[in-house]
This record gives C-alpha cells, sequence and structure tokens, in this order.
C-alpha cells in the first residue's frame, strides 16, 4: 500500500526524483507540503490548492484534537471526508505545538502533561494517545510522537530527549492499529552531530514506511541546518522517504533537495502572504508597500498563478491596505504555487541531471534583485 520508488538520482549531489505511492494517490517527489492546520489552509479551498499543482496537505494532531475533536472527524467519516480533500493527508503528531507551550507543559516518561491553549483545560499525549487521535483522523502519513528540541539546548538535555523519542516511537509502533496509514519516526539529536547520528541509527533501527527528521528550522543558522542534514541524511534508508519537517524558504528546499531529503512543509508561505509578502524568484516582495500604488504589472513576471494571470500589484496591494480577505486569498495562492512550481522544476532538473546548475541559477537570480 505505501512504496517508494526512487526514479533517478543526481549524479553531483544527493537529490533524488520519487514517487511515494498512498491510498490516496501518488506523490511525486521532492514535494512541498502546504500547511492546513485546523483541517484547512488558511483562505485556500481544495480546489485552489488541487490549481496549485499541491499534491498533499498537512493537518495538525494538537489543534484537531482541541477542535473539533477527533471522535467528530471520525464521525464525519474522516479527515479527508470532513475537509473535502480527496489526495494524500500527512498529520503530524502535535508535538511542536505541545512543546512550545512553555510553562503550560511537563514532560515525563508516560508522555506530556499540558494545558489547552484555548481554556486553560488539562490535557496528557502518550504514544498511544496519539496514535488513538491520528488513527481516528484518518490520514495517509502520520508522524511519531516525539519531542522537538529547543534551539540552543545542552548535550545532556539532547542526549535525554533524543533517547525518549526512540522509547516513543516503540511505544507509537505498538499502538498503531491501522494498515492503511503510513507511520513515520522521527529523527532528533539537537545540533550535537553524535547525537544526530545515533538518534538516525535508532529511529531507522524500526522499520516503517519513513522517516522525518525534526529539530530543525527551530532558530539556528541555515549553515547549521545544512550541516545537520550533511550528517543526518546519509544514515538514512535510499528506499523510504526523507521528510524534513518545519521548512520552507525557498533557498532551504534547494539545499535540502541537494541532500537528499524528499519532502518539506512549513507555514511560511501562507503566514507572509497574510502580511502582504510574496515569493519571486528575485527574493521577497513586500506588496503592501507605497512603491507599488501605480506598479500594474503582475506580482511575479511570468508567472502562470490564477493570482498573477488576472491582477496587478497595484490592486492586490490596494486590498491589503483597506482589509479586503481577497487580498491574502491572492498572496497565498501565489506563494503556494510558487513552492509547488519550484519543487516541480528541481524534479525535472534532476531527472535532466542539471541540478547543480539549477541550484546556481536560483542564486543567480536572487543576486540580481
Amino acid at each position: 500500500m505505501f512504496e517508494f520508488e526512487r526514479i533517478k538520482e543526481c549524479k553531483e549531489t544527493g537529490a533524488r526524483a520519487g514517487i511515494f505511492h498512498t491510498p490516496h494517490g501518488d506523490i511525486e517527489t521532492p514535494v512541498f507540503m502546504p500547511v492546513g492546520t485546523q483541517a484547512t489552509v488558511k483562505t485556500m479551498t481544495p480546489e485552489e490548492l488541487k490549481a496549485c499543482n499541491a499534491q498533499i496537505i498537512l493537518s495538525n494532531t494538537y489543534h484537531l484534537y482541541l477542535r473539533p475533536g477527533h471522535e467528530l472527524v471520525k464521525e464525519a467519516g474522516g479527515l479527508h471526508r470532513f475537509m473535502n480533500w480527496d489526495r494524500p493527508i500527512l498529520t503530524d503528531s502535535g508535538g511542536f505545538q505541545v512543546f512550545s507551550l512553555g510553562d503550560l507543559r511537563k514532560i515525563k516518561e508516560e508522555g506530556v502533561e499540558f494545558r489547552s491553549h484555548i481554556d486553560g483545560s488539562r490535557h496528557l499525549f502518550t504514544p498511544e494517545k496519539v496514535m488513538e487521535i491520528e488513527n481516528a483522523l484518518g490520514a495517509d502519513i502520520i508522524m511519531a510522537f516525539d519531542e522537538c528540541n529547543p534551539y540552543p539546548a545542552t548535550y545532556d538535555y539532547v542526549q535525554q530527549s533524543s533517547d525518549r523519542t526512540f522509547r516513543w516511537l516503540e511505544r507509537c509502533k505498538e499502538a498503531h492499529r491501522r494498515e492503511d496509514q503510513a507511520l513515520f519516526g522521527i529523527i532528533q539529536g539537537g545540533m550535537y552531530r553524535d547525537l544526530r547520528e545515533k538518534s538516525a541509527r535508532d529511529i531507522t533501527s524500526i522499520d516503517l514506511p519513513g522517516y522525518g527528521i525534526g529539530g530543525l528550522s527551530v532558530g539556528e543558522p541555515p549553515e547549521k541546518m545544512y550541516e545537520m542534514l550533511d550528517y543526518t541524511t546519509p544514515l538514512m534508508p535510499k528506499h523510504k522517504p526523507r521528510y524534513l519537517m518545519g521548512v520552507g524558504a525557498p533557498e532551504n528546499l534547494i539545499e535540502g533537495v541537494i541532500r537528499g531529503v524528499d519532502m518539506f512543509d512549513c507555514v511560511l508561505p501562507t503566514r507572509i502572504a497574510r502580511n502582504g509578502t510574496v515569493f519571486t524568484k528575485h527574493g521577497k516582495l513586500v506588496i503592501r508597500n507605497a512603491e507599488y500604488a501605480h506598479d500594474f504589472r503582475p506580482m511575479e513576471e511570468g508567472c502562470q498563478c490564477y493570482a498573477c494571470r488576472n491582477y496587478s500589484r497595484a490592486y492586490i496591494r490596494h486590498l491589503i491596505k483597506t482589509g479586503e480577505v481577497l487580498g491574502i486569498r491572492l498572496t497565498t495562492i501565489h506563494n503556494i504555487h510558487f513552492l509547488t512550481n519550484l519543487m516541480r522544476q528541481m524534479r525535472q532538473a534532476i531527472l535532466e541531471d542539471r541540478m547543480v546548475q539549477f541550484r546556481e541559477d536560483f542564486y543567480k537570480n536572487l543576486a540580481a534583485k
């Protein structure tokens, strides 16, 4: 039911082009996955996502557990029916959200006690509870419960945390009940090479359909993230998909693909869109700035997204400055299209053995701004 085919590997880098087969369709990799935290990618309909060539989207276990509740989603027929999305879905474990609660949570071997950020009610997430929730939601790919280490963190803390993440993965696998859902383990290890390598060996010692790389893009310099990937991806199985969690800046996607990563997700494209900022091949463009008030060009010349084919910078700036929802819908559509198109371009570059040249051209365009 879940199979990863490596179609092509770059001759000069670790970049891979593949296909991951799932019950709700094939995913061509490398792939960027838009984040639909509360069973929706903010401001976008499923039809608009498909028009942007989104192959798979994410939803968040923590948020859906609190509202509307996993049992209600199960009653609706699962997340696909609930949100009217017939392509693959991935649910994270809620670990990042729980651990970001700070003083509102307490970690112990059993799991994590936390207070809801909504009403302060008390809850306990254990590996078994998270599997119960994710099995009820019914996504194609589900992530094991892990502890995402902050940056910076001490060696001893990261070592204890990474070992606990491995023990929690063993419990997740034991509690996982559905064969039509692919459970991914998550490699941790912070910014320490030996702990990254140990976590990679531990997590991949459990045979799973795929593996995530967690604890990166948490505030560290990009060079440190790339260094950790250089240590980590060579230790991951070649015949399984590799998922770098929480990464979505265009340059980070390129550097991740070069290092052999297949799957990415991030809230960045939708978040900056709501602030009136869009991606272009020449870097970010802040459409709300006054300099675009009389600019009747599209947000990006040559872009084939719905927003750029139909509306000008001046009009979209007007919408955002006046608080019209259509403005952030259009910037969101563009940003999602930009990243999915970037991934398609990289896939083609891998297939044609020109990934190194693709990266060089990308940085030349940025410098030409």
